[in-house]
């Protein structure tokens, strides 16, 4: 069997302040639509015999009207060429509690062969030669032992596992969302012919049999240096190739070094650098400046750089100063923020006794994750 991988296209996710000027529509948000249909159509031409999408195809819980009409146009035409979806909820798309309807309720009432697994439990799909295994983000991170032990592997099949979370061999890199959870090493058995694993935007190779297939798009500025696309799998052969899928182009363009220099020379400088990319049209772009101090007063002219960000999307300018190592946004980005980190930082330093501590980052941390799961659910 030939199967396509892909996972964590945040559909109706927005970004920036831009509106694209037809449809009134948060132009980053609008992107993201585009390209996710023009995925699935790149994905339609390689013929495969399955797509398998390993979770968060929404950005929130409860997904815009936008994004529920853009999966059921990609339907639809997976629909025309009978190539299944097996699909699993992420922790983006993933009600709290078992009584809240999914939003993937709607999408099970489609005419195509769609398999979604979004009910906290272990559920299995047979589509001709391989049983797809589906274990979908859970409540509890101790819930996935329990559905891993449900499985039943299949000796007359190929036998792929499809879930979503962090991988503890890359527990240095966890990226701190909600609902996140590790996936216990000994779940990612080579057992099976082939992992499908979402979550982990970066594409990459967890075990000889698990990839992430990353996400298809630059989500932050924190995944600039990326792999980005999806991945053509033979679990028979145990062949994995990187498949490249339409996105929305982001580029660095380096550090500039600010000490002794004029502020009008930097911002010509970071002209000069967004120009050498040559990136299309409404793309993303980030610049980091080192050693920019006092003495170049308000610092540069963001007015002269309104020629190079009429053409893109976002201009992101970093500021790297000559006391600290660690480059600090111009512009912050909220998405960047990882709450729960600053909050812990913020009690580290504070002048109280360990026990004072302790209840402060307990009761803190149950106080943000309820903020940021209200926040998930609503998308506000």
């Amino acid at each position: 069997m030939k199967l396509i991988h892909i996972a964590d296209t945040h559909l109706g996710l927005a970004a920036f302040n831009r509106l694209d000027p037809e449809s009134g529509m948060n132009l980053r948000e609008k992107q993201v639509y585009d390209n996710f249909l023009s995925a699935i159509d790149e994905i339609i031409q390689q013929k495969p015999e399955a797509l398998v999408h390993a979770g968060d195809l929404f950005d929130v819980v409860k997904p815009k009207t936008k994004a529920y009409t853009t999966v059921l146009e990609a339907l639809e035409r997976l629909h025309e060429k009978e190539i299944p979806l097996v699909i699993i909820a992420g922790n983006h798309s993933m009600v709290k509690t078992r009584y809240t309807t999914s939003p993937f309720e709607v999408l099970t009432y489609h005419k195509s062969a769609i398999k979604a697994a979004y009910k906290f439990r272990y559920e299995k799909v047979e589509i001709g030669d391989t049983v797809f295994h589906l274990i979908p983000n859970m409540l509890r991170p101790e819930d996935y032992r329990t559905a891993y032990d449900q499985i039943t592997i299949s000796p007359d099949h190929n036998n792929v596992l499809v879930t979503h979370g962090l991988a503890t061999a890359i527990k240095d890199k966890r990226l701190a969302t909600v609902a996140e959870h590790e996936l216990d090493g000994t779940i990612l058995s080579d057992r099976f012919d082939y992992i499908a694993l979402g979550h982990y935007h970066r594409q990459c190779q967890i075990t000889d049999n698990a990839w992430y297939s990353g996400s298809s798009e630059f989500l932050t500025y924190g995944e600039i240096r990326d792999a980005k696309g999806g991945l053509s799998v033979d679990p028979g052969r145990h062949e994995v190739v990187p498949l490249g899928l339409p996105k929305t182009a982001m580029a660095d363009c380096g550090t500039i070094k600010c000490q002794s220099v004029h502020p009008g020379d930097i911002t010509e400088e970071i002209i000069a650098r967004v120009e050498q990319k040559n990136l299309p049209k409404f793309a993303m772009a980030q610049v980091t400046l080192d050693g920019l101090s006092r003495e170049h007063g308000k610092g540069i002219d963001t007015r002269n750089l309104a020629g190079v960000r009429e053409h893109l999307l976002d201009l992101k300018i970093r500021v790297k100063s000559e006391a600290e190592d660690t480059p600090v946004l111009l512009q912050q980005d909220i998405r960047m923020i990882d709450y729960l980190q600053e909050f812990e930082g913020f009690v580290a330093k504070q002048q109280i006794s360990a026990k004072q501590k302790e209840f402060a980052l307990a009761r803190g941390r149950d106080v943000l994750r309820s903020v940021m799961d209200e926040h998930r659910g609503t998308g506000e």
